[in-house]
């Protein structure tokens, strides 16, 4: 999602004093980095894949493109550098650049065979592609609740399960009070699968599911002149939807930038590792990071 109250943030820039996350969570803050390239259509970046070992990932930014990379790592695993790769244009379904309207990919899965899967939230859908060159893309069938989201607001969250179901949560719910709907896409259909109770003001913007076979799922809460807070909560899954969540992190307002996509993958030494990159809303005021927690089991 683009954040839209450019005067507000550039205040939140200029204004907010430095914080730091909580201390009384499960997760562990191991590293924060920011990254720039030369290129205009470096930015935006919403969704977001890590390889197994945590080294190679792919990236997809709300404008219609995607970036492969290396993130590197010290001799302890902890995230010292990125090395970018090919930034490219995603393709449309005709051949071509997307269209206007089409650009604003937010969700991304991957399969590990090859295949990417990425949800967008102005022109509702979820398409498939061949490729990390986002090529060869098939949309999938719509739910019909697709068409009643909001600009802005629909398809921000996508994960993909170890069976090859995917997972999807709009940002928006439709009112302060309505649970967000998890929708799934199993043997060729959505179905609504889950509920998550609307309890407060943050949302959600981004989902994996990790190797252990549980759903993560990363909410922001943009507070104004005090910037993004950030939360990551995790929630068993059964055929039943999801179970209680297990909030694992939760920062104070501009601890982070705006952090949108997360990759969960196990370290050599058996933790679970949340890697987070941020949008940067293509704003000189904020910036792009590449974030990472670790949580002790």
């Amino acid at each position: 999602m683009r954040i839209r109250s450019a005067l507000a943030i550039a205040a939140l820039a200029l204004l907010a004093p430095a914080t730091s996350a909580q201390t009384q969570q499960p997760a562990e803050l191991s590293a924060s980095l920011s990254w720039s390239l030369d290129d205009p259509a470096f930015g935006g970046w919403s969704g977001l894949e890590v390889s197994p070992d945590g080294r190679d990932f792919i990236a997809v930014s709300d404008k219609g493109s995607i970036l492969t990379g290396q993130l590197e790592r010290d001799a302890d695993g902890r995230l010292s550098g990125v090395i970018a790769g090919e930034l490219r244009v995603i393709t449309h379904t005709d051949g071509g650049p997307l269209p206007r309207f089409y650009t604003d990919s937010e969700g991304l899965a991957a399969d590990g065979n090859g295949q990417l899967f990425i949800s967008y939230e102005a022109k509702h859908r979820v398409v498939v592609y061949t490729s990390a060159r986002a090529e060869d893309p098939a949309d999938l069938p719509a739910h019909q609740a697709f068409e009643r989201m909001k600009n802005n607001g629909s398809l921000e969250a996508l994960a993909l399960g170890p069976d090859g179901a995917l997972y999807t949560i709009p940002e928006r719910s439709g009112a302060a009070k309505r649970p967000f709907p998890v929708f799934r896409f199993k043997d060729g259909e959505w179905t609504r699968f889950a509920r998550i109770a609307r309890e407060d003001e943050f949302l959600p913007v981004g989902a994996d599911i990790g190797p252990d076979g549980r759903f993560y799922l990363l909410e922001r809460n943009f507070t104004g002149l005090f910037g993004f807070a950030t939360r990551v909560r995790r929630f068993d899954i059964s055929e039943g939807g999801l179970g209680d969540p297990t909030t694992l992190l939760r920062s104070t307002a501009g601890t982070h930038d705006n952090l949108e996509g997360i990759a969960v993958w196990r370290d050599p030494a058996g933790l679970m590792r949340l890697t987070m990159i941020s949008d940067d809303n293509f704003r000189f005021y904020q910036k792009t990071e590449f974030v990472e927690y670790v949580v002790p089991e």
